[in-house]
């Protein structure tokens, strides 16, 4: 049902306007829901996540007595995992400590150094005044107890040129999406450069090794993506992360990737070699690689979840190594990482293998992560700075082509504008 009050001619009437059971208010400007409509689909979401809330619980009990199992039988399961690998119809990570380790972490120091970037874009269109797009790293460096200035600012970078657009064509990718390829690498190379700036700016008897620092980066440092990549595109990719973060090791400054609300499921894969119903896991032979196998009697329970019954604030869970097919690309930089109570929920850390193997290193990184989540109010607040820099707003897209309009004129160009398209769209009647 539509009703439209309506003038005639162009002169157009801003009454309300009615579609199927919602409306428009003119004087507000929002669309309205039909929340009595809207309501008796409520209750059904209610009743669901009830039920989802007692089978959870059932999954999480089952998880747990897993887990008192395979505490007892840990050294044995780790090699069952590292003989049948390439057998395994799913990702397990391995524990590298034993299963109930719990650590308190150190209190962090007052004085302290914590950097981060981030990043954001302005995807290219064909109906934008030209084909091009945007990558904007925002970048923090923030001192604690030295009263140094802080870093906070963005680097914008425009790829224009035809072998910067078509580059990705050539192994089936589009453009956007190795857009955001690109702005992993340039998160990641603009950290290590903060890293030099940090050691180039620090007073020789307040050097950065005697001071506790942290590189932070939003997400895990696992790039799952990667594994899909033809292996040229990989090999551009992946070499500039490793290198940078080789950068950071040389300088002695560890790096995190800091994950909330992670849905990873790596660890608690571990438990389901325990629950294997078969004298060796050979899942390509007894299971075909099913997706419901035997062993997933608490699917979908997240590592976040199960962990969260077990550390308290403060605590970390053991350390795990993960088993990702991509890290065979990473040459020593392999991926470890823990749960981390940052106080109101679980946080998955990420880490390479120097950071793990080195307990000063890893204490360090995990109480000022710890601090930054304190100081953020939930958050590590690095890592929220360098997003609000990053971030590419409505208007700054709109003084961006602005701008690149105005430099095509000046070059002589004809004919500068957006598509009708795009033009008919921000100029809509409706």
């Amino acid at each position: 049902m539509v009703k439209e009050k309506c003038g005639s001619g162009l002169g157009l009437s801003l009454g309300t306007r009615v579609v199927g059971g919602s409306s428009t208010d003119p004087k507000l400007g929002l669309f309205m829901l039909d929340l009595m409509k809207l309501a008796r689909q409520m209750q059904g979401i209610s009743q669901h996540l009830s039920q989802e809330a007692a089978a959870s619980r059932k999954r999480l009990d089952i998880a747990h007595q897993l887990w008192e199992q395979a505490t007892v039988k840990q050294d044995l399961l780790v090699q069952q995992h590292q003989s049948w690998r390439k057998a395994l119809g799913f990702n397990a990570a391995l524990p590298v400590e034993p299963l109930d380790t719990c650590v308190e972490v150190n209190v962090p120091p007052e004085v302290q150094t914590v950097i981060a970037t981030d990043g954001s874009q302005i995807a290219p269109s064909h109906h934008e005044i030209a084909y091009c797009y945007l990558i904007n790293v925002g970048r923090v460096l923030l001192h604690y107890g030295q009263n140094r200035q802080p870093l906070l600012d963005s680097l914008p970078e425009v790829f224009y040129r035809p072998e910067e657009l078509y580059v990705s064509r050539q192994w089936g990718i589009r453009t956007e999406e190795w857009m955001g390829y690109v702005r992993t690498v340039s998160e990641a190379v603009m950290l290590a450069e903060l890293g030099s700036m940090l050691l180039a700016t620090t007073v020789p008897e307040k050097s950065a090794s005697h001071i506790p620092n942290l590189a932070m980066v939003d997400g895990s440092l696992i790039y799952w993506f990667l594994e899909q990549l033809p292996t040229p595109a990989r090999d551009r990719l992946l070499p500039p992360i490793l290198n940078a973060w080789n950068q950071l090791q040389e300088a002695g400054i560890p790096i995190v990737g800091y994950l909330s609300s992670s849905r990873s499921g790596e660890a608690l894969n571990f438990l389901r070699l325990q629950s294997c119903a078969y004298p060796e896991p050979n899942c390509a032979k007894n299971c075909n690689n099913a997706d419901e196998a035997p062993c997933q009697v608490f699917h979908p329970l997240r590592d976040t979840t199960f962990w969260g019954f077990f550390l308290q604030p403060g605590q970390r869970s053991c350390l795990w190594q993960s088993s990702a097919r991509i890290l065979e690309h990473y040459g020593s930089q392999k991926i470890y990482f823990c749960y981390l109570h940052v106080g109101h929920e679980i946080a998955r850390i990420d880490f390479p293998a120097w950071v793990a193997e080195n307990s000063t290193l890893l204490d360090n990184a995990l109480s000022l992560t710890i601090a930054q989540v304190q100081k953020g109010y939930g958050y590590p607040v690095v890592l929220a700075e360098a997003h609000n820099q990053a971030v590419v707003r409505g208007g700054d897209r709109a003084r961006f082509f602005a701008l690149l309009e105005q430099e095509m004129i000046k070059a002589g160009l004809k004919n500068v504008g957006t598509s009708y398209k795009e033009t008919r769209k921000r100029g809509s009647i409706a």
